[in-house]
């Protein structure tokens, strides 16, 4: 059996692997699809990740130079991709009760051809029918961002909205966002694909911060008032200037992006002041967030399930392209690290092997 590493900067690998025997907590998957993360893993499969708990490796240091403008490091050896899996049980141990051989089911793990899972105590390993939607479940995880930032900014009918950088958190908070009823729904990226989606999703505009004043835009579009919420994705320096100057007095960011430090650029005087507005750093995974205890991981979680498993949100455009399993080293590589532009969230498609 296979799976996907990374055994250097920039470099993915399919490498062998062979099962333990499972616990009797847990069960067997055989994968069907799965797909990546597109941003903090990439920033650890390019070697710009911050370091982790004051080490750097001295030979991922190397490993590093080569591969990224800014290296930063993290300690590395083969290093597992994958964000997110949905499978077949095949194999259960004597203490799972809630969970039978060929239930299907998704969770958080590596692109790999089978996972070992806790199913005793795990809220996290959940339950699907056999015709849910493979490509909706695997945006689980970024769904939970999008509907924190949502309801951290408190996005409510009528309001002019801006979502900033439209990968899958991007994508489905502007779904959440024409739901709810925003009156103006605005979505920014300079990638084409992208902003192409947005408007199939129901941005009623969309914009290319390459080629205009993204701020200035925004108060044009909004009847020189600036939008209400801002939901920023893209943990860009410049994305956030054009923030400040496109809100409303008063109005709120919230900042989803998990950004690296910051070079030059970001002015806080002039329209940062004049709006008067408030940056609120969102993270679904922080506890306890603004709303504890009525509203914790768990709640977020549970809800963003129901509304993927039951079609209130459609991810279907979201996962593009698909990969066959036996081609997911290229294109992790071709998709996700050197053409972002091609491809919003990969996926991986199992089901050609035996």
């Amino acid at each position: 059996m296979k799976k996907l590493v990374a055994t250097a900067p920039r470099v993915a690998e399919l490498k062998d692997y062979e099962d333990r025997e499972i616990k009797s907590n847990e069960v067997k998957v055989k994968v069907e699809f799965a797909a990546p993360k597109h941003g903090t893993e990439l920033a650890d499969f390019r070697g710009t990740t911050p370091f982790i708990d004051g080490k750097f490796d001295e030979e991922w240091r190397v490993f590093a130079q080569r591969g990224a403008d800014e290296p930063r490091g993290i300690e590395f050896g083969d290093l597992p991709l994958g964000n997110m899996f949905v499978g077949i049980i095949v194999e259960k141990g004597s203490d799972v009760t809630e969970y039978e051989i060929g239930d299907r089911v998704c969770s958080y793990g590596p692109i790999k051809e089978t996972q070992i899972v806790n199913a005793v105590d795990n809220y996290k390993l959940r339950k699907m029918s056999k015709t849910a939607s493979a490509k909706n479940a695997v945006c689980y995880d970024p769904a939970q961002f999008a509907l924190s930032g949502i309801r951290d900014a408190d996005v409510r009918p009528g309001d002019r909205v801006v979502v900033i950088g439209l990968g899958a958190i991007g994508l489905i908070a502007l779904q959440f966002a024409v739901k709810i009823g925003a009156t103006t729904v605005i979505g920014i990226d300079p990638i084409e694909k992208r902003r192409t989606i947005a408007t199939k999703t129901g941005a009623h505009y969309v914009l290319d911060s390459t080629a205009c004043d993204a701020g200035l835009e925004i108060k044009r579009l909004t009847d020189k008032k600036g939008a209400d919420v801002i939901i920023e994705t893209s943990g860009n320096v410049h994305a956030l200037q054009s923030a400040l100057k496109g809100l409303a007095y008063n109005g709120t960011i919230a900042y989803v992006a998990f950004a690296k430090p910051f070079p030059e650029g970001l002015w806080l005087g002039q329209e940062a002041h004049f709006n008067y507005g408030k940056i609120i750093f969102s993270r679904a995974c922080s506890e306890p967030n603004p709303e504890y205890p009525r509203w914790d991981r768990h709640r977020i979680e549970d809800v963003c399930w129901e509304l993927l498993m039951n079609g209130y949100l459609n991810c279907e455009d979201i996962i593009e392209p698909v990969v066959p399993f036996e081609k997911c080293a290229e294109g992790f590589c071709e998709y996700v690290d050197r053409h972002p532009e091609e491809s919003i969230k990969m996926g991986v498609d199992f089901t050609g092997r035996e």
